[in-house]
């Protein structure tokens, strides 16, 4: 969109983030992630600064240490000259609905660091481990020029697959004491890995769950080529069969080329920065795979496309409830619903005839 579309106040403010101020950064990210009043005009002039940066998601059942293993690889990437962006969703607070900031207190320590811009942002009742406008929020600093973006999730175990649509790399977090993380990962986490790291690897059982990891890691393989049914009955090969069709490639043409991504597991201490290079290095390996397989290129494609369909939904939902009548006709239509005269199902018809014309 060209920049005819926006006001002199966000002509100035884009002038300011793009000259690199972080004061406008802070102000671009509010707005974003506030939806507020020309948000999508200042994202459509970001779209061609995107692509940039590399995404990597951080997720895990709570007390993994997500924060401090975070916190650690930012300290790490900013020691090498990059500049990290980090975008932590926290819980929304029941009574404000704002953040809770836990993470941005764990992370206190390199808050003062000027190549890291730390972001909390309040899930919102958000059900997927991120906030509505993460994905948004992300753009925003790709565009503003951040070489790395770390993503971390709420930590809701099971429902935290939103990560997956986010990251460029995924990384899912363990921690020994977690006595059910292995059927978490089956039922979910498992299908959006992209590394698998054990942390807080100096307590007993670590060593324990990292070969439980690596051994529903080979189940699935084997499965692949032998169809046998993996332990508790959880068929992972029909789970990552929905999770390559998700990124727009089956698991046959990821195999075809002998490509793959051999996914690796590993052991971090993160309060003593042990095992954070030997991460990093991997989280590098899996970015150049995804750039050498095309992976990448596909995921981002995917990504775009959720993008304009998480829009599309966003719009149709303004326009049925604030800008038309739908919340009216549903408050005249609750008498008839009550009593059983009229079902959900008619109601919801007769609200997207009236909004259709």
């Amino acid at each position: 969109m060209a920049s005819g579309n926006l006001n002199e106040t966000q002509r100035q403010l884009l002038s300011d983030f793009r000259a690199g101020k972080r004061l406008a950064l802070s102000r671009v990210v509010s707005i974003v992630e506030d939806e507020r009043t020309g948000f999508q005009e200042i994202l459509d002039e970001l779209h061609a600064s995107l692509g940039k940066a590399h995404r990597i998601g951080l997720t895990g059942p709570p007390g993994a240490g997500k924060s401090t293993l975070t916190a650690a690889l930012a300290r790490a990437f900013s020691a090498r000259g990059e500049t990290i962006a980090i975008v932590a969703v926290d819980p929304s607070s029941p009574f404000t609905g704002g953040a809770l900031l836990g993470d941005r207190i764990r992370m206190n320590d390199i808050a003062l660091d000027k190549g890291i811009f730390i972001r909390s942002m309040a899930s919102r009742g958000s059900l997927g481990g991120l906030a509505t406008t993460t994905k948004e929020v992300a753009d925003v600093f790709d565009a503003f020029g951040f070489d790395r973006i770390l993503i971390e999730t709420v930590g809701v175990g099971q429902s935290e697959l939103d990560i997956a649509a986010t990251a460029d790399t995924t990384v899912v977090v363990l921690v020994p004491e977690s006595g059910d993380s292995i059927q978490a990962m089956k039922a979910g986490l498992m299908e959006i890995s992209d590394l698998f790291v054990v942390n807080k690897a100096d307590r007993p059982g670590a060593e324990k769950l990292a070969r439980e990891v690596e051994m529903a890691l080979h189940l699935r393989t084997g499965q692949i080529r032998q169809k046998v049914t993996a332990h508790h009955g959880v068929d992972l090969e029909r789970v990552r069969k929905r999770a390559a069709e998700r990124l727009g490639i089956t698991r046959e043409e990821q195999e075809s080329d002998g490509t793959a991504w051999d996914i690796p597991v590993l052991r971090t201490i993160a309060e003593q920065g042990q095992g954070v290079e030997e991460l990093i290095d991997a989280i590098d390996q899996h970015r150049a795979w995804l750039t050498e397989s095309g992976e990448l290129t596909r995921r981002r494609d995917a990504r775009l496309a959720e993008r304009v369909r998480e829009v599309v939904d966003r719009r149709l939902r303004q326009i049925v409830w604030i800008e038309n009548d739908g919340r009216k006709l549903l408050d005249e239509a609750m008498p008839a619903l009550e009593q059983g005269t009229e079902s959900p199902y008619q109601v919801a018809a007769r609200i997207v005839r009236a909004v259709s014309g």
